[in-house]
């Protein structure tokens, strides 16, 4: 599962450019995938390629994407409208494809009546009938850590099944309610630890 958006990346990006089959060898490597792995989890979609030919990149792509759900609209609806959520509205990823931001809601006076990426920024009070109204199908949350678990309970209670949490804390939720964990902070200690136990690399000509 968490290797069929590459694929579906990488198959988007042949087919723009007009390219009608591929190897599962260059598929596989434009994306540091071993290619008896990337054939395996296309297997488990159908059968699919042909010996000394490869995959027809438009048939492959309409399968993943049915894999995936995108062959569906998917209303957004962005909690917190701080620094972070502006720039999850404006990013590419939330502003084409399938999935749209339909909502943004703070609870600053300031931000409230705000446009941003032509969505105006509505009460937080309002989340429970935005929720009903536009059909949310998935939250983001993008609030402090300290009001995401509230935050996060009430898209639940609402109806919305899908959440994608950027705040830097682990949400106690009902485990039927699917959550992707985007913890930014933690992904840089990570690169910390191992980049304190990498060898620094010389510049060519130092020294």
């Amino acid at each position: 599962m968490a290797r069929l958006p590459l694929y579906h990346r990488a198959l988007a990006e042949l087919e723009q450019r007009g390219v009608h089959t591929v190897a599962s060898s260059d598929l596989a490597g434009s994306l540091g995938v071993n290619p008896a792995t990337l054939r395996r989890d296309l297997s488990r979609l159908g059968s699919f390629g042909t010996r000394g030919t490869g995959y027809e990149v438009l048939t492959l792509l309409s399968t993943v994407r049915r894999a995936l759900a995108l062959d569906r609209e998917w209303p957004l609806a962005i909690v917190g409208a701080g620094n972070l959520g502006h720039a999850l509205a404006r990013s590419e990823g939330f502003t084409t494809g399938r999935f749209h931001v339909v909502a943004i809601l703070d609870v600053d006076p300031a931000k409230v009546g705000e446009e941003i990426a032509g969505t105006v920024v509505r009460h937080l009070e309002q989340l429970e009938r935005v929720v009903a109204d536009e059909k949310v199908s998935i939250g983001v949350i993008a609030t402090p850590a300290s009001a995401a678990q509230d935050i996060a309970a009430r898209l639940a209670a609402a109806g919305v099944r899908a959440l994608v949490n950027f705040a830097p804390v682990v949400l106690s939720l009902p485990p039927e309610l699917r959550v992707r964990q985007v913890d930014l902070s933690a992904e840089l200690e990570v690169l910390a630890f191992y980049g304190a136990r990498t060898p620094a690399r010389t510049a060519p000509g130092a020294g």
